[in-house]
């Protein structure tokens, strides 16, 4: 188990000065991943509000920049307190198997789409509802547990 595997592969492959840039890219790679989930999940959270399945507040959008500013400030701040209070490795699989679970479910509403909505072939959300399950079920159990929860 280790803090830093692809640091450790770029040593092991014999670059160890390399390791560095590894580590920075990694760190970059991961705040952009990051950086788009909240931005996804707040606006799935606008949805949610604009339906009334969650608190209305948050269906506000910024007259000026036109994003969904209360729905991204709590999304931030969910994400803060989970990094400041849980272990990080913990929280990397629970959103693996969240993200897993929301596309799976995104796959197959996809398949109750008419050709009129833009119905995708019926392989597709086949394929991937599979491929979601597969992989969301290829997680240590910790991760499954706690994404269903």
């Amino acid at each position: 188990d280790s803090s830093a595997p692809l640091a450790d592969a770029v040593r092991a492959a014999g670059a160890p000065n390399l390791a560095p840039a590894v580590r920075v890219g990694a760190a970059i790679a991961a705040l952009g991943s990051l950086s788009a989930l909240i931005l996804g999940v707040s606006r799935t959270t606008l949805a949610m509000a604009r339906d009334r399945r969650l608190p209305h507040v948050l269906a506000a959008v910024h007259p000026r920049f036109d994003v969904p500013h209360r729905a991204e400030l709590a999304v931030g701040a969910v994400v803060v307190v989970l990094a400041a209070t849980v272990d990080v490795r913990g929280a990397i699989g629970f959103s693996s198997f969240g993200v897993l679970a929301y596309y799976a479910v995104a796959n197959a509403a996809a398949w109750t789409l008419t050709p009129a909505e833009g119905r995708p072939p019926r392989i597709v959300p086949v394929v991937g509802l599979v491929g979601c399950l597969a992989l969301a079920f290829a997680l240590p159990g910790r991760s499954m547990v706690g994404g269903a929860a």
